[in-house]
């Protein structure tokens, strides 16, 4: 008798960025942290929650610092450590920079997982820091009761290239990058429910680097970046629309959508973090009457390394869209505009 193989995504109680604190507990935490703003080179902290913190260094260059983990959304060990080390380093690209270096965080059940498969996750992080050219430079590691890695991110900008998530103007458009559904896809894994061609459409959208992040920084055109993770296109964009003091408009059936996830979100396959996102964006969110729910889950599913969200002068965009297609982002879409107002509208 052989033992069952061990299935990463049955040690946490969450997986990917469906891990990450609501955003309404998040704000409740950091509520009485001192603003950053006695701090002139901080060019870049935590007053409109963007993707890292960037610090002018001279007239012509900024370190950009951030750090993503989570717990396994996907079973294969190797997956796993790309998928982290590919999302963590997507942070550096949304603010229009290019990472130099990474440091990788890693908690492990040492008692319950083998050395090889955790050998496996390090590889796989190190693998795609190898295709964004920086190196593991060291790391963290504690004996810990979930699976959890992911990495510490440095990288570099000029000033004058960086962009934000609260500078949308109104009358831009907005860009999607890639699909989205990655957290309905997590839900069917825990249950056994994705299919193989399923999990390498998901596999291959959460490895997918979002590189092109410096060439949209070098268009002028393009106003702001951010990328949309674990609070799903709704929450990241009511970020963008508060920074930016502007109101995102969405359009509902031009946003792309992995190819599984209208089927598995009609059949109930959501996370406990998409109902938690809604809760906490929902003041700022107005729907269309009748608006589904399954449609309103996959507005509010946590993207693990999903795609950036751009707001693009309007003549600009549809040559984006075209090189971002010939870039290898296939679902890239125009998917709303920005007007003057506050919070985002779904049409």
């Amino acid at each position: 008798m052989t033992d069952a193989p061990i299935r990463l995504s049955q040690l946490s109680h969450g997986g990917g960025c469906g891990c990450k604190l609501a955003p309404a507990v998040l704000r409740e935490l950091l509520a009485d942290q001192p603003m950053t703003q006695a701090f002139p080179q901080l060019l870049v902290g935590t007053e409109t929650s963007d993707d890292a913190a960037v610090w002018q260094v001279s007239d012509d260059l900024a370190v950009i610092a951030t750090t993503d983990f989570f717990m396994p959304m996907v079973d294969d060990p190797h997956d796993f450590g790309r998928i982290a080390a590919t999302n963590a380093i997507s942070d550096i690209y949304a603010m229009g920079g290019r990472p130099i270096m990474a440091l990788a965080i890693l908690g492990m059940p040492i008692a319950t997982l083998p050395a090889a498969t955790i050998r496996a996750i390090l590889e796989g992080g190190r693998a795609i820091c190898a295709e964004a050219g920086i190196p593991v430079a060291g790391g963290h590691s504690i004996d810990a009761p979930e699976p959890i890695y992911g990495l510490a991110v440095i990288g570099l900008v000029h000033p004058a290239k960086l962009r934000r998530n609260a500078d949308a103007r109104p009358g831009d458009a907005l860009i999607l990058t890639k699909g989205l559904g990655v957290g309905i896809y997590s839900a069917a894994i825990k249950k056994a429910a994705l299919d193989d061609a399923g999990l390498a459409e998901m596999v291959a959208t959460a490895t997918l680097l979002n590189r092109i992040g410096p060439d949209l920084a070098d268009d002028p055109a393009v106003h702001a970046i951010t990328d949309v993770t674990g609070f799903g296109i709704l929450g990241h964009g009511l970020e963008v629309a508060r920074g930016s003091n502007a109101r995102l408009v969405l359009d509902a059936a031009a946003l792309p959508l992995l190819g599984q996830a209208a089927a598995l979100a009609q059949a109930g396959f959501v996370t406990g973090a998409s109902n938690r996102n809604w809760a906490a964006c929902s003041d700022g969110v107005t729907l269309p009457d009748g608006f589904p729910d399954w449609m309103r889950a996959l507005l509010t599913d946590p993207q693990t390394s999903g795609g950036l969200l751009v707001a693009v002068a309007p003549q600009a965009a549809d040559a984006w869209v075209a090189r971002l297609r010939a870039g290898g982002y296939p679902l890239a879409a125009i998917v709303g505009r920005v007007e003057q107002g506050a919070g985002v509208t779904v049409v």
